[in-house]
């Protein structure tokens, strides 16, 4: 009978990140597909987006960066399975033509820094809505900063902001991506919680260790905090 093992929280990170780096260097994230599709993610983020999905119940999931559509699709089957009300859009400056069609999703022509594509999603905002904001298109930390000062303002009390990929420049990967080189995603967080403090990480979902958007889960204080 062997003792089960009790780790450090140093030696539990730097297993945690020799994983997440086999992971990551192998490119799995580069063959990961939900119904055939690719979705460039880790599993275990997907795991947490569809309980963010029951918990929190946006009736509206934003996501800034389509690629091959994926995320979208997952995430409208996700809405499909709680037999919840709840729609995808979804935006990209290249649109793919081979993106899944679906009742929820809706695929938006722009560039998620440009204020008109902003506009054109927010008009589209129901009274009452509750968006779930997710930033996914390039990561490096001035489209990134870009992206939160744009599309924060849509994020209510109480509720999420994802902003992926906060893992590259040393988090504890590197990516081969030139665009992305550099300070990225998680530099751009640092900057925007010292403009914002209404603004804080949530930890919750990275309680499955291995993730690809560590710090990227912002919620909004509740209202009056």
């Amino acid at each position: 009978m062997h003792d089960i093992p009790r780790f450090s929280a140093d030696e539990a990170r730097r297993r945690v990140d020799g994983f997440h780096e086999l992971f990551y260097y192998r490119r799995l994230w580069d063959t990961t597909r939900w119904m055939g599709v690719q979705v460039y993610k880790c599993p275990f983020d997907l795991w947490i987006y569809q309980e963010i999905l029951f918990t929190e119940r946006p009736s509206i999931v934003i996501e800034c960066g389509t690629a091959q559509g994926g995320t979208a699709l997952y995430l409208a089957h996700m809405y499909d399975l709680m037999g919840a009300e709840g729609r995808v859009v979804t935006i990209d400056i290249e649109p793919s033509a081979a993106a899944p069609r679906h009742p929820r999703i809706t695929y938006v022509h722009g560039s998620s820094v440009d204020p008109g594509t902003f506009e054109r999603v927010r008009a589209g905002l129901k009274p009452g809505d509750r968006p779930l904001v997710i930033l996914d298109s390039l990561h490096n930390k001035d489209h990134v900063l870009a992206e939160l000062r744009l599309w924060h303002s849509l994020v209510p009390a109480g509720g999420l902001m994802i902003v992926e990929d906060t893992n590259i420049n040393g988090h504890p990967v590197y990516t081969d991506f030139a665009p992305d080189q550099g300070p990225g995603a998680w530099e751009a967080v640092d900057a925007f919680l010292a403009e914002h403090p209404e603004f804080e990480v949530d930890e919750a979902p990275e309680r499955l260790l291995m993730t690809f958007n560590p710090r990227g889960y912002l919620r909004r204080r509740p209202a009056g905090t």
